[in-house]
């Protein structure tokens, strides 16, 4: 297993670790497997979706706190209720194929860590088999 971390700056935030994982990938020098990127927090997560236009992860963000707005009257004593929800909606991990030491992408795809509940110090365990 291999650890990076993130640092986030905001409550809300969606940042491309994919070059940190390609990294980790190659430093393994497994030539075809399947690579799967962990989030060991409550409130973090991980997606893949488009990379080429910041407004992609900027409209899942809205659309996220539209739906599941930070104050609308949870139980949870440390008022974070809406960041597991969206947390668990996008999940924990993600699974990639690894063909020829490469990370099987789509021409515009790219490794996302969500932050729902920033700014914080993060990792992210990526494991290759």
């Amino acid at each position: 297993m291999e650890e990076i971390f993130v640092k986030t700056n905001s409550r809300n935030e969606m940042i491309d670790i994919t070059s940190k994982v390609r990294e980790k990938v190659k430093q393994c020098k497994i030539k075809d497997g399947i690579c799967t990127v962990y989030c060991p927090h409550t409130t973090g997560a991980i997606t893949i979706n488009e990379n080429a236009d910041p407004d992609v992860t900027s409209d899942i963000l809205m659309k996220l706190n539209a739906m599941i707005p930070p104050h609308e009257g949870y139980s949870h004593i440390e008022g974070n209720s809406d960041s597991h929800i969206k947390s668990s909606l996008i999940g924990n991990s993600s699974q990639i194929i690894i063909e020829n030491g490469n990370l099987q992408l789509g021409t515009w795809q790219g490794i996302y860590f969500c932050e729902f509940d920033g700014p914080r110090s993060r990792k992210v365990w990526i494991s290759v088999l």
